[in-house]
């Protein structure tokens, strides 16, 4: 049985869809699978070993010049490579538009989340056949459920498991920590001066602290808080994979709600991850060795990409003056202990 697996992006998304695999495997062993995804996170989908054939896609760098991307031939060879085989079933576990568009495309019948468990209702008109998922669980449990409706098969009772085959690679000879300082949404950022306090706590405990940098704005703050706290090595840009490597060589990890920390959980590297406007029952990182640590400041969390009330706050987001650098830092011990 041939399935395509449709997700697509960001890296958390495609993390969160590793466990929904394993228990198909689990459960259908006769089923070969082909996984549908951005290629800037082709690399995740590859370190599974089960994982038969990637078919990238680049909506991203298309968007920015649609009309050069059908010139080139660029598009047309894509659905050449998306065609190329019939399957058995499209499985789409992104559940937006620009996941559900590219599945029609595909050759074979698509499964996804019906209209009341879908974010963008538009999408669930393109499956042909739809499952209700509740839209109050975790992520990873939704893709778990969708995939065992899909499939046929009741979701086996074990713990979350990712299934990444990965040889680490130290950065340093002696124990390191990185710190993913990075994430989207400006309420996710952890304050600058904390960070400062986390760094020269690690220096205290003489930890080298390494900070990867995704973008120039990464790379900008990056340099603030080494130059600030007088401790920290910048990473060079590396690919996904280098970066995997990386962290699953590290000694522990503390970062925000972002792909690289979701990434880490799914490594099981002793690791926690801060929340403050979002929410770890829909979204928080798991792993064996992993934390989450949720702000209880009041409005958290909000679920806002601006905060509305940070005018009367010293510490922006005001939320994380719940979580300062000594708490934080007192859980990743515990993590690594």
């Amino acid at each position: 049985m041939k399935i395509l697996i449709v997700k697509t992006s960001s890296l958390g998304d495609i993390i969160h869809g590793l466990p929904a695999l394993n228990d198909a495997l689990t459960m259908r062993s006769d089923t070969q699978f082909d996984w549908l995804v951005e290629e800037a996170f082709c690399d995740i989908p590859a370190l599974h070993p089960k994982i038969n054939h990637i078919i990238p896609i680049a909506l991203r760098r298309w968007r920015k010049n649609w009309l050069e991307a059908f010139k080139s031939g660029e598009i047309k060879q894509f659905i050449k490579n998306l065609r190329h085989e019939q399957y058995d079933l499209i499985i789409d576990l992104q559940g937006l538009i620009k996941s559900a568009l590219p599945a029609l495309l595909a050759r074979g019948a698509i499964s996804g989340f019906d209209k009341n468990s879908i974010k963008e209702r538009l999408a669930s008109l393109i499956y042909q056949q739809k499952y209700a998922v509740n839209k109050s669980q975790h992520a990873i449990f939704r893709n778990r459920h969708l995939m065992a409706q899909a499939l046929n098969y009741k979701i086996p009772q074990k713990a979350v498991y990712y299934g990444l085959k990965i040889t680490p690679k130290a950065l340093t000879n002696k124990p390191y920590l990185i710190f993913l300082h990075g994430t989207t949404w400006k309420t996710k950022f952890y304050p600058e001066s904390y960070w400062i306090d986390l760094l020269k706590l690690a220096k205290q405990a003489d930890y080298a602290v390494y900070l990867p940098m995704l973008d120039q704005a990464d790379e900008d703050r990056a340099k603030r808080l080494i130059k600030t706290a007088g401790q920290g090595i910048l990473m060079e840009k590396q690919s996904l994979t280098e970066i995997t490597q990386a962290i699953a060589g590290a000694a522990g990890v503390i970062g925000l709600d972002s792909g690289l920390a979701h990434l880490a959980a799914a490594l099981n590297v002793p690791a926690v991850t801060l929340y403050g406007a979002t929410d770890t029952k829909l979204t928080g990182a798991m792993g064996q060795k992993q934390k989450n640590l949720q702000s209880e400041f009041g409005c958290s969390p909000c679920f806002k990409k601006e905060c509305p009330i940070a005018d009367d706050h010293h510490i922006y987001p005001p939320c994380f003056q719940l979580l300062p650098a000594p708490i934080v830092w007192q859980t990743l011990q515990q993590q690594m202990a």
